[in-house]
């Protein structure tokens, strides 16, 4: 099994982990206001030593993409940029989406549940989303979305929609439905372990 580097930077949650033999062997995560460029490259040495290793005993590095803050994801990309090349490690990229969607299925899912709605919030009522089976295959395209009452009515006449992200208690008002399920949280970079593998 490889071991992987995961740098998670895209939302006000900077978090970064250690995958080994398909778990988690170290992580770190503050979600102190804009503390991406100040924590991510300490909180790796900081990894790497309690761990014993190098960046050259990693097999890569691996960063989310996005959609996401521009600040926080300029940080981790250019972090893990730095590392795959100073160790001649290949860099892998996670949709922010997809690792929300991971985290949907490690916690478990409401029961009756059909649909997987990650959201990354956008300001005022935008988020960024995409509807996912419970089998954590995308079904549509990442795209941007100003949530109203009519949004995701038919996923919400078929059965529970897990809503998750960041930005998913804002929408909670507008989404006002017997089948809505809203968890409020970040990505993190420990779910990212089976995307990058």
């Amino acid at each position: 099994m490889p071991r992987i580097i995961l740098i998670e930077t895209s939302t006000s949650l900077c978090s970064a982990a250690i995958e080994q033999d398909g778990r988690i062997i170290s992580s770190r995560e503050t979600a102190e206001p804009r503390a991406h460029a100040s924590r991510t490259a300490v909180f790796i040495k900081e990894m790497l030593d309690e761990c014993g290793l190098r960046v050259q005993d990693c097999d890569a590095v691996c960063v989310s993409s996005g959609p996401g803050s521009y600040t926080g994801l300029r940080v981790g990309s250019s972090t893990a940029k730095g590392l795959c090349f100073g160790a001649s490690k290949p860099l892998l990229a996670a949709g922010t989406l997809d690792i929300l969607v991971r985290q949907a299925l490690e916690e478990g899912l409401p029961e009756g549940c059909t649909a997987i709605i990650p959201m990354v919030d956008a300001r005022r009522m935008e988020v960024y989303c995409a509807v996912y089976n419970t089998e954590g295959e995308r079904l549509t395209e990442v795209a941007p979305c100003v949530v109203d009452a009519s949004c995701f009515s038919t996923e919400l006449a078929a059965g529970k929609v897990l809503f998750i992200g960041d930005g998913a208690a804002k929408c909670a008002p507008v989404l006002d439905s017997a089948n809505a399920v809203f968890r409020q949280v970040n990505p993190n970079a420990a779910a990212m372990a089976s995307l990058a593998e």
